[in-house]
């Protein structure tokens, strides 16, 4: 399934760096630079996510908001410079699902971004009988592997991270995304876990066939190899 977030930012430098990040981690964006623009982006399409500003051009982020849930039923995250609280918890009680203040690192909003998306969309994969690509299976339920008819043993932090692998092919996800996942935290910081934790499902794999099943995307992430 392919997820298509809305971008809502007048300042277009922002507003671009937001499109391209996603689009590399396999999102679809449509860019919005007014409120206005929005709410007929929003009459168009069907949006899995939202990120807005507050300080936007014509309509008020505030109410914008709200016109925003009246119309679709989609996670917003909302990007602002305003770091008061009353700010943040107004914005909240009025159905944000999420604030995050600028200036922010981009690594965050990716993480942020996963965490919404799969909290809306808990009835699509990965959780299905089974899991399927070239020769590898998965059975989410029982926490079970077979490669290519062989039983492969898994932690459950290598299982999870095949299960989001394979949940969605040709995505390539990111650290942040991984963490999250396997670990059913923010991942923080730029330490060794993700990278530890592919090697050793490599090094399994490997064990039981020459066949490559997971591909490095420097920069971005991993995905299955194509």
């Amino acid at each position: 399934m392919t997820y298509h977030i809305l971008i809502i930012e007048d300042d277009t430098d922002i507003n671009n760096l937001m499109a391209e990040t996603l689009r590399k981690a396999a999102y679809n964006c449509t860019q919005a630079f007014s409120g206005t623009e929005a709410l007929l982006q929003m009459e168009k399409t069907t949006f899995s996510l939202i990120i807005m500003d507050l300080m936007l051009p014509g309509i008020p982020g505030e109410q914008l908001l709200t016109k925003i849930k009246a119309q679709q039923n989609v996670p917003v995250i909302v990007v602002s410079a305003k770091d008061d609280l009353d700010s943040k918890i107004q914005l909240l009680q009025n159905g944000a699902e999420d604030y995050l203040t600028k200036p922010f690192a981009i690594e965050e909003l990716l993480a942020r971004v996963g965490v919404q998306i799969r909290r809306f969309n808990q009835t699509d994969p990965p959780m299905q009988h089974q899991l399927v690509y070239k020769g590898l299976v998965l059975y989410p339920d029982s926490f079970q592997a077979v490669l290519q008819g062989n039983e492969l043993t898994l932690t459950r932090q290598e299982f999870k991270i095949l299960e989001l692998l394979l949940s969605h092919p040709k995505r390539v996800f990111s650290k942040q995304d991984i963490y999250d996942y396997a670990w059913e935290d923010y991942y923080i910081g730029e330490d060794k876990t993700i990278n530890v934790h592919i090697s050793n499902i490599r090094k399994k794999i490997k064990a039981l066939t020459d066949e490559p099943y997971i591909e490095t995307v420097w920069g971005i992430g991993f995905r299955l190899q194509k």
